[in-house]
């Protein structure tokens, strides 16, 4: 990966346009792929995997742990999986996660209960800042420790449990948290339970679903999942699709500029996933879903964006869980749509790559938006397009993606004065952004740092 950093600087609007594109692949989806492969019997095969800086980070630490991956080109790569408790850490001292926290939650889970397992634990400045508590207090409840004690923020140092038990869980609004429970559950003596009432994605549960031994899931009023510990797991082909959460700034972008039509195809449509595009209709946005069918347990489509008058967003704490990455972009609609836009059961945004709520309302405070958060729920008084002068606007260094990328939708669709400091950090995630921004016809200019 280039791993130069820069800012971006943003001056002009982006012309209407009507095009088709391809957005990257789903990142939750690939770093799974990776995790899940590595604890299988056998090869597994993945395609369409996102070249990411998180990806990177998890292949990476997999190597790390003694797992070989072939990397075939053109996104292709095999899992050469040894199996439940397989990694070994006789060699290494530590593990580096860079930005994700995906993979540093996920991977705990795994090592959690896997034998013989003792090493540093950490990220780069933006994770460190994250809180770990939560994951801390699950796994050890597995019989993992954590040194030092009392401590909830990277750098940590791990030693796993020899003789992990499986435990009772009721989920919360964390999926990650989820499937570090069940990933440290398939390597437990007995059964894991988790109990989910609000359903957070299910990317974890619909690639180990075909190993009936080893999980069982009755979707009721409350979902329950069991997991069955040291059974043997089966290898798997996986086709990635594309990231609806990439895909969302991309709609936004066309929702907004006048006279604009796209077509994003073969995107992932996990109705765990879909809670912006499903605000958005409620709001008037003009967004179709066709082209429908399921792949590896997950559904597939393309999605169909016109140029809408959007009415004010009225998002409940429901849509918290399906639409935790799209807040940011969320916002930023807000501010550009006349009216007040509320936002309720949000407080988790402020333990993300940033405190996304303080972030985002700077922004919002350098369009003199009003904006107020209080309870847990955002107001903004957003405002007809028309109604803004010439604005200058910079976002410091958050290390933060998606609030990079919500900060240049903005400056493509009003052409507001933008900088944006590094913002090599969209490579986690969307390495193809900028890529695909061109392809509409956005111009830009990158500021080597």
């Amino acid at each position: 990966m280039n791993s130069k950093k820069f800012s971006l600087v943003i001056n002009k609007p982006i012309k209407n346009f009507k095009k088709k594109i391809i957005v990257d692949s789903d990142k939750s989806i690939s770093i799974r792929s990776f995790l899940i492969g590595s604890i299988c019997q056998g090869v597994s095969s993945v395609k369409n995997v996102l070249e990411s800086e998180d990806v990177f980070s998890t292949i990476s630490c997999l190597r790390k742990l003694n797992i070989k991956i072939i990397n075939h080109g053109n996104k292709n790569y095999q899992i050469f999986g040894r199996g439940l408790g397989s990694y070994s850490s006789k060699n290494i001292s530590k593990l580096y996660f860079g930005n994700s926290g995906t993979l540093a939650r996920l991977i705990i889970g795994i090592i959690t209960s896997t034998p013989n397992i003792s090493l540093k634990v950490f990220g780069d400045k933006s994770l460190n800042k994250r809180n770990m508590k939560k994951l801390i207090t699950l796994m050890s409840k597995f019989g993992a420790e954590f040194r030092p004690k009392n401590k909830f923020f990277f750098p940590l140092h791990i030693t796993s449990s020899n003789y992990p038990i499986g435990i009772s869980y009721e989920s919360g609004v964390s999926a990650q948290l989820k499937s570090a429970v069940m990933l440290a559950g398939l390597n437990s003596y007995g059964n894991t339970e988790i109990k989910e009432s609000l359903k957070s994605r299910d990317h974890t549960e619909n690639m180990l679903k075909k190993n009936k031994k080893a999980i069982k899931i009755q979707n009721r009023k409350v979902k329950n999942i069991k997991i069955f510990g040291k059974q043997n797991l089966e290898k798997f082909s996986l086709d990635v699709p594309g990231d609806p959460s990439s895909a969302a700034f991309f709609t936004a972008l066309t929702l907004l500029k006048e006279n604009s039509y796209l077509k994003i195809k073969n995107v992932g449509l996990n109705p765990t996933r879909i809670g912006f595009y499903s605000l958005l209709k409620k709001s008037g946005a003009k967004i179709q879903f066709t082209n429908k069918k399921k792949i590896n347990n997950e559904q597939v489509g393309d999605i169909i964006v016109k140029s809408s008058k959007l009415k004010p967003i009225n998002a409940s704490k429901k849509y918290y869980l399906n639409t935790t990455d799209e807040y940011p972009i969320l916002f930023i609609i807000s501010a550009l749509t006349e009216g007040k836009s509320y936002f309720s059961g949000i407080s988790d945004l402020k333990n993300k790559e940033s405190d996304r709520v303080k972030e985002m309302q700077k922004i919002l405070n350098q369009m003199d938006v009003l904006s107020k958060f209080k309870n847990g729920q955002l107001l903004i008084n957003g405002k007809k397009l028309k109604v803004y002068r010439n604005r200058k606007i910079n976002v410091s260094n958050l290390g933060d993606h998606r609030i990079c990328m919500s900060a240049a939708i903005l400056g493509f669709v009003t052409g507001f004065k933008i900088k944006i400091k590094n913002f090599e950090t969209v490579r986690t995630s969307s390495p193809s952004f900028l890529k695909i921004i061109k392809q509409l016809g956005g111009s830009f200019e990158k500021k080597e740092i």
